[in-house]
């Protein structure tokens, strides 16, 4: 799949100037050696809202805490939705906080965590998962397929800790929250802080419109995971961000339209053993589409 302009701009609504920007981004990137340029503060868009990408430790799975430490140095990357997996963040108490002190030490700072899963109807299971995110001083918790009857003992926690719930979608082949358009209809009446973590790639899979999700989900939209496919019916197309379907640049004005808050993270999940030439790739176009509506 070539990735010109014309390609760019059918597939994404992405300009060819704007292509050009991220183009030269992906070339600077691939020059800069070990330490590249792609400093987390906020991103200015055109409509005066404030995008921030972020990376999910998931992308490096295979990797060690320390190997992800590096790898988000090399980046310039310093804000990080982890989870336990490997060493990222585990649940172990004693453990976390000895993951924390890497984190402060390397100037890491974590503002997700997740995809926490919540499989009892528990208070001790559920509140365990609220205290290792208040220790890791985290306000958003990516939620992977609480069941329905949950969500009310979920809520009450929510209330005690003020640690917002973001319900992750999983496409088609999730029974419960296919769409975050599911969850959204779950959630309306319930306290505020619950609400969505939208993952693009298994939402276009659904068959829903993102760009509308985005736009009805609104103010209960707490975290993004960002990636891309070539086939919006095929979970194995994944690409690096840019050179797929998906419309980011539609996507990151449906962020601003909302007033988005929270962080786009880039969970790239392919290449497993070597990420970081398609993380490269895939940051560097985001900030490139993101320059281009800042003009």
């Amino acid at each position: 799949m070539k990735r010109d302009g014309s390609h760019v701009s059918r597939k994404s609504g992405f300009s060819r100037r704007e292509f050009v920007k991220a183009g030269a981004a992906v070339t600077t990137l691939g020059a800069a050696g070990s330490t590249l340029s792609l400093p987390s503060a906020p991103l200015a868009t055109a409509a005066g809202a404030e995008i921030r990408l972020g990376m999910a430790s998931y992308t490096f799975r295979n990797f060690t805490r320390a190997q992800l430490i590096e790898f988000l140095e090399k980046l310039g990357l310093a804000d990080l939705n982890t989870k336990d997996t490997k060493d990222h963040l585990p649940m172990d108490a004693t453990a976390e906080i000895a993951a924390l002190a890497d984190y402060v030490s390397a100037g890491i700072k974590l503002h997700a965590a997740g995809t926490i899963y919540f499989e009892k109807d528990e208070d001790a299971d559920i509140r365990a998962k609220f205290e290792y995110s208040r220790r890791a001083g985290i306000g958003v918790i990516v939620a992977g397929d609480p069941a329905p009857g949950t969500l009310p003992r979920i809520e009450k926690l929510v209330k005690e800790y003020d640690i917002k719930i973001a319900i992750h979608n999983h496409g088609p082949e999730d029974k419960l929250w296919p769409s975050p358009l599911d969850v959204l209809k779950a959630v309306k009446g319930m306290d505020s802080r619950i609400g969505c973590c939208i993952d693009v790639g298994h939402t276009v899979r659904t068959g829903t419109d993102v760009v509308e999700a985005i736009r009805e989900v609104g103010p209960r939209l707490f975290n993004m995971h960002m990636k891309d496919l070539a086939n919006f019916s095929d979970n194995d197309s994944q690409v690096a961000v840019g050179k797929g379907k998906m419309p980011v640049k539609k996507i990151f004005e449906a962020l601003a339209s909302v007033k988005y808050k929270g962080f786009v993270d880039l969970e790239y999940e392919i290449s497993e053993n070597d990420p970081m030439p398609g993380v490269i790739e895939s940051l560097a176009y985001m900030r490139g589409v993101l320059a281009g509506m800042g003009d």
